[in-house]
């Protein structure tokens, strides 16, 4: 056998780190699709977020004002504001 002509184990060997080497860049490949989506996702959730918070403002603003109905209602409609007592003893 001739020094020129590499041995069996030699090109398993290069046959194994070529293997190796495209299983290394599909991983990086993957990896990069994975980190891009993951991205997106986080970017989705800020988006939610402000949306989240804009209609918390909108529900917080609504149960102040329900609130404030509420407490008026101790008052009968069309009296001039009597007041209405709610402990009634009979």
């Amino acid at each position: 056998m001739s020094q020129a002509e590499p041995s069996f184990f030699e090109r398993e060997r290069d046959r194994l780190s070529l293997d190796i080497t495209a299983g290394f860049e599909d991983l990086l490949s993957s990896s990069n699709v994975l980190n891009r989506k993951l991205e997106e996702v986080i970017g989705m959730t800020r988006e939610y977020e402000t949306i989240a918070s804009l209609w918390q403002s909108f529900y917080e603003l609504m149960r102040g004002q329900r609130d404030e109905v509420l407490e008026d209602r101790t008052t009968v409609p069309g009296t001039g504001a009597h007041v209405v007592s709610t402990n009634s003893k009979r």
